[in-house]
Order: C-alpha cells, then sequence, then structure tokens
C-alpha cells in the first residue's frame, strides 16, 4: 500500500504539536499511531467527554472523528499551498461508553483535489465499535 502523506516519512511526532492549545487537547486527545493511509488518537471518557447520565457525550466523539480527519485531509495536501476546511459532519452513535478510552480510526474515503471525504470509527477498549463518522472537507487554495 503506497503512503498517502504529503509528507512521506510522517510520524506522530510530527502530529502532536498540532493537538496545542485546541479543542483536542482541552478533551484529552492524543495521536497515538500514523499508517500508511490512516491515522488514531484517543480521548479518554471522563468528566470533560461524558454527558449528564454519565456516558460519553457524542458531542465529544463528533469532536475526535473531525479532529481525525482535518488533520489527516490537511496532511495529504502541500500545507504551504494549500488548506482544508470542514463541510460536513455525521455520525452515528453505536453504542454507550462509561469509562476508559476510546480510539478513533481515520481512513479517506476520497482525496481529490477540490474536496475530501473521510470515514471516521470510533472503537471501546473493547475493540467494539462506538461511532462512526464520515466527513467532507474542502479543498482551498491558501491566500498570500
Amino acid at each position: 500500500m503506497s503512503v498517502i502523506w504529503f509528507k512521506k516519512d510522517l510520524t506522530v511526532e510530527d502530529i502532536q504539536p498540532l493537538g496545542k492549545n485546541t479543542m483536542g487537547e482541552h478533551l484529552g486527545m492524543i495521536f497515538t499511531e500514523v499508517g500508511a493511509d490512516y491515522l488514531k488518537a484517543t480521548m479518554p471518557v471522563d468528566h470533560r467527554t461524558k454527558q449528564p447520565y454519565g456516558l460519553l457525550h457524542g458531542g465529544a466523539s463528533v469532536a475526535l472523528a473531525e479532529t481525525l480527519g482535518s488533520v489527516g485531509a490537511a496532511l495529504v495536501v502541500d500545507h504551504e499551498q494549500l488548506i482544508c476546511v470542514g463541510q460536513e459532519i455525521n455520525a452515528n452513535h453505536l453504542r454507550s461508553v462509561r469509562n476508559g478510552l476510546v480510539t478513533g480510526v481515520a481512513k479517506p474515503v476520497h482525496i481529490g483535489a477540490s474536496s475530501q471525504v473521510w470515514e471516521i470509527k470510533i472503537y471501546d477498549e473493547r475493540e467494539k465499535l462506538v461511532c462512526i463518522s464520515r466527513l467532507t472537507v474542502a479543498v482551498l487554495k491558501r491566500k498570500g
């Protein structure tokens, strides 16, 4: 399988600074793996990410999905020439989680010149599917 990233030797260490001072950092998201065509990150299920019933908040799942998909989209283009901005996201919440960590895995469905579509699956610690999401981003020329 060929590497999709603009920087072919991309590492987790390259990605970590992108989360500094963002919602992802506030929610405890940590990038954990870069594959040839996917990104992984974890997020704790704790006081920051739960809703009043003590379950993982659907919005927190969507925040993890959008973070993974957006970062993935940005990393397949020449960042000096192009930017990627979210256009649409949807999510199906399939299973509840009360504690522990969830892991999101983002893979591209379509990488085009003007748009990208990413599928993000979120799993609990038992590797049960918790949420599936699809993110569409626009690829725009960076304004000089």
